[in-house]
């Protein structure tokens, strides 16, 4: 477990470092239509079954009103920032290193984004939410 930890980690800091992790919002506009199924991504509007992702970046998680989140995600404490966002959206097995095995108690089903500048991207969209 501990070694999963340290190469996601790892990744996340090289990414970082290589500039991967600045992403192209444009692309992460086109790739969000993958969210959209579930998630909207205006101010002020509805949740859908998944919450609003409207101002994301940054903040803590399970906070909106309106939505009933995991109790899982209640407590796990997160701050979406660069390195959790990258792990929530990947694939299952490196969201599972970073969070947990519990992590599967949350409500989000999506298989994750295989290509780490596709992460980056997408990151780089749900910045400009705001």
């Amino acid at each position: 477990m501990f070694k999963k930890i340290f190469m996601f980690s790892f990744l996340v800091v090289a990414l970082n470092f290589s500039g991967a992790l600045a992403g192209d919002a444009e692309k992460g506009k086109k790739l969000y239509k993958k969210c959209a199924a579930c998630h909207n991504a205006a101010s002020g509007a509805k949740h859908k079954t998944g919450p609003n992702l409207w101002g994301i970046y940054g903040a803590k998680a399970a906070i909106q009103d309106g939505y009933k989140y995991s109790d899982w995600l209640k407590g796990a404490g997160i701050e979406w920032n660069d390195e959790a966002l990258a792990a929530w959206i990947s694939k299952k097995k490196e969201k599972a290193a970073y969070f947990g095995k519990d992590v599967k108690k949350s409500k989000m089903i999506f298989a994750g984004l295989k290509k780490p500048e596709q992460i980056a991207d997408l990151i780089a969209y749900l910045k400009t939410l705001k």
